[in-house]
């Protein structure tokens, strides 16, 4: 039995690659405001990459339960320059979901994860094409430039986070990268073997290895309305990213338990030392109490971390799928007529 997959066959030239086409996933939650305006620039884009690379090109809209008109919307965008597929979800199940929804339905070799807010310019799309393509990297993320406009306990939030999730792990998760990335066919390929349920997208992209390269960038603002990701949530999404990739806060549990144990030995070794020698008992009553509750305190959040761990165990014998698609349509770009327009405006 083989317990490791060989993706060797899908390792692409420059020439070849350009061949095998590129799928661009946008995941979109009431995003109506703005789709228009994005699917226009998207379709720019892929007249450029079309012309500098002859890389065919599709979208994938996937609408994870919008509440407004974001699906009527998505529907009636125009093939232009690019195939467009247009997957809605039965209801909300997440932007990871969404995002396993677009990479299953993707049909060309390439893959590149965008959100639908307007905040990842797709003119970064033909420097993050250029790496694939020219430079041969299999994964070529993006990551903020900087984080200077973000209050203090945010930048010290995030930066605790990573610490954290890559504490004592072998494959490190970049620091400030986010789910703007490209994946070659390789990539992508062994992205989708990966069978778990509970996904954090940024570290399976990490996780899998092969060149990767770093480009950061300014993220542009949002082109409407506010973001939904609240403090709360946001605080959330980071304990299902740690309990999902990474095992540190068992490993912290381990730590602190030795460290109290051995605070515990230390204090017990002190009393005995001072009865020794002085021949005094020492009040025991506040100093008990407050063990008492230190302890106690400590195993709570214990069990409560051991808790998350086996809720995932849970979720994964379930093996409940991780999305239904309640619509799915295409719209497919007639090449010919785009070739022959090409050549008439270069003829005249």
């Amino acid at each position: 039995m083989t317990l490791g997959s060989d993706v060797s066959g899908l390792t692409a030239t420059a020439a070849s690659a350009a061949a095998k086409g590129l799928s661009i996933v946008v995941p979109v939650y009431n995003e109506a405001a703005g789709l228009a305006v994005l699917h226009q620039r998207i379709c720019d884009i892929a007249k450029t990459l079309r012309q500098r690379y002859r890389l065919s090109c599709e979208v994938i809209y996937v609408d994870d339960g919008s509440a407004d008109a974001t699906l009527s919307i998505a529907r009636s965008l125009p093939a232009d320059a690019v195939d467009v597929q247009v997957v809605s979800l039965s209801r909300n199940f997440g932007k990871e979901a969404a995002l396993m929804a677009g990479l299953d339905h993707a049909r060309l070799g390439a893959v590149l994860f965008m959100d639908g807010d307007g905040q990842h310019p797709p003119t970064l799309v033909e420097q993050l094409v250029r790496h694939w393509i020219e430079d041969g990297y299999d994964v070529v993320y993006t990551a903020k430039a900087h984080r200077d406009n973000e209050p203090f306990l945010r930048r010290v939030a995030v930066h605790g986070f990573y610490a954290l999730i890559n504490w004592g792990a072998r494959q490190k998760i970049p620091e400030d990268a986010g789910d703007f990335r490209l994946l070659s066919p390789r990539a992508v390929a062994a992205l989708r073997q990966l069978p778990e349920r509970n996904r954090f997208f940024k570290g399976l992209a990490s996780w899998i290895g092969f060149r990767q390269i770093r480009v950061d960038y300014e993220p542009a603002p949002r082109t409407h309305g506010v973001t939904t990701f609240s403090a709360a949530r946001l605080l959330g999404l980071s304990i299902e990213g740690v309990t999902s990739f990474s095992v540190a806060p068992l490993r912290f549990a381990s730590l602190l338990g030795v460290i109290l144990a051995g605070g515990a030995f230390l204090f017990g070794l002190s009393i005995l030392w001072e009865v020794w020698t002085t021949g005094k008992q020492v009040p025991g009553y506040p100093s008990l109490v407050i063990g008492l509750m230190t302890i106690g305190g400590v195993q709570l959040i214990m069990i409560g971390i051991v808790g998350e761990y086996i809720g995932k165990i849970l979720s994964e014998l379930k093996a409940r799928p991780i999305y239904f698609v309640a619509e799915h349509s295409e719209k497919h770009f007639e090449t010919g007529k785009a070739d022959d327009a090409s050549k008439r405006t270069a003829a005249e």
